[in-house]
């Protein structure tokens, strides 16, 4: 089994796409061609990825997506985080449509400021998130690592994904590797955290990455936080800026010499608690 678990929807209109260097994948990007991709590659599932980030509206969409598509096994949504009625909020999603796939609730960290996750309000936001039994999903800058470390301490009962492994800086020569370890550790010492390889081609040089660029990170990520917290994410269609869908998954797939149990699904669906008793491939 493979458990893509990181894929998005996303419309031409986005207006994350409005710089020129998203140009390439700035047209819409929907369900039939995702599943396209699954099938290519033989990908039994995925977990999608709310796109919109500052509203509920799209995870909403997502979750009636996952409603009556069986291999759409989970859904990481967005809330406020600072917001006090947000356990209402989530109430809400699970009581929509597809509500019962709602698994994680993320945060674009990296949008907001230097102490957003030590805030009061924000780390009420995630106890709720916590105690409601939903996952802790962040993408963040390199330099913010130590504040999810901060927040892994003090809440040793969260489950916490990172995105992109923490985001390192793989174009940044050996000073950048050195400066992403030295941040990725303390965050890799806390057991309740894991980290998604996804997206992983695009902090490289878009046009001349090879799969030895990413090495030095994927090795020191399974040396700190075992392949037991690793899980591939394809981060498609954000990959097409660097790569194909099958070149995302083969690069992950070359670094582990196959198709490890645990990085390629076991991870993602104890993590995120999916259902794939039933799973059978998009057809």
């Amino acid at each position: 089994m493979i458990v893509d678990a990181h894929a998005q929807l996303w419309a031409a209109d986005d207006p994350r796409l409005a710089a020129d260097e998203y140009a390439p994948v700035r047209r819409d990007h929907g369900l039939g061609e995702l599943k396209a991709e699954l099938n290519e590659s033989e990908v039994d599932a995925c977990v999608l990825v709310e796109a919109g980030g500052v509203t509920s509206a799209d995870t909403t969409r997502c979750l009636e997506i996952a409603a009556w598509t069986p291999w759409v096994v989970g859904v990481v949504g967005w809330a406020p985080l600072a917001d006090p009625d947000l356990g209402e909020i989530i109430g809400k999603l699970r009581a929509e449509p597809g509500g019962q796939r709602l698994v994680a609730l993320h945060e674009r960290v990296y949008e907001q400021p230097e102490d957003f996750l030590d805030r009061p309000a924000v780390r009420a936001g995630l106890s709720t998130v916590a105690e409601l039994d939903l996952v802790i999903e962040f993408a963040v800058r390199a330099e913010q690592l130590a504040s999810v470390a901060r927040l892994a301490q003090a809440m040793p009962h969260a489950r916490i994904v990172l995105q992109k492994a923490g985001s390192p800086w793989v174009t940044g020569g050996a000073d950048g590797l050195s400066d992403w370890q030295r941040e990725i550790e303390p965050v890799a010492a806390c057991d309740n955290v894991l980290a998604k390889l996804n997206g992983l081609v695009t902090l490289a040089h878009w046009e001349r990455w090879s799969v030895d660029d990413l090495r030095p990170y994927v090795d020191h990520a399974v040396q700190v936080f075992g392949a037991r917290r690793l899980m591939f994410g394809s981060d498609w269609p954000m990959c097409r800026l660097a790569a194909t869908y099958p070149e995302s998954l083969r690069a992950i797939t070359t670094l582990f010499g196959g198709l490890h149990r645990d990085v390629f699904a076991a991870t993602a669906v104890s993590a995120y608690r999916l259902d794939v008793a039933d799973l059978t491939r998009p057809a």
